[in-house]
């Protein structure tokens, strides 16, 4: 019997690894402050932003609103659209950190960093299209790869494999 594998080209990520590479983000920024506050790239930059501006003690946190993606589906099989800015901010972002929680093909990115040049950008990951935009991130993952976090997916009870085999009766 073949097992396939089926996190094939995804990964998940855990609560306990947004924890630490947030710490360890933050402790690279804290030597490059100080910061005037945080800049949130939503949605998916709100929970590293509060991580963050909690370590580095900042209180003023702004966001800007982009979506990217067709909500009209799950997962990998999301399929990126034209942006659409639902608020944006003033100013060059000089002196802010900006901070989102993955950067993919560099879409949103590159629309961000006309908007905000002078914003230090990070974020926790980083795929090889769009790393080229940010200035700070934690780790890389292949381009390929759907990344999956914490708030995407549901924690339930799996039956254990012994007890979902159709086991043949004895004659």
């Amino acid at each position: 019997m073949s097992v396939t594998n089926p996190y094939q080209n995804e990964v998940i990520i855990s609560w306990t690894e947004i924890h630490r590479d947030a710490r360890f983000l933050s402790h690279l920024l804290l030597a490059k402050g100080p910061w005037k506050g945080i800049i949130a790239i939503t949605k998916g930059g709100l929970i590293p932003a509060a991580l963050i501006a909690r370590e580095l003690n900042i209180k003023l946190i702004d966001t800007v609103c982009i979506s990217s993606y067709d909500g009209n589906s799950d997962g990998a099989a999301q399929n990126q659209k034209e942006l659409e800015v639902i608020k944006m901010i003033e100013g060059d972002g000089d002196g802010f950190l900006l901070i989102d929680d993955l950067v993919d093909t560099g879409k949103t990115a590159k629309f961000i960093r006309e908007k905000l040049p002078k914003a230090y950008f990070c974020t926790l990951y980083a795929k090889p299209e769009g790393k080229p935009l940010v200035d700070l991130y934690v780790k890389e993952f292949e381009q390929a790869e759907w990344i999956f976090f914490p708030w995407d997916i549901e924690y339930q009870f799996s039956v254990p494999i012994h007890h979902r085999a159709k086991i043949a009766p004895k004659e």
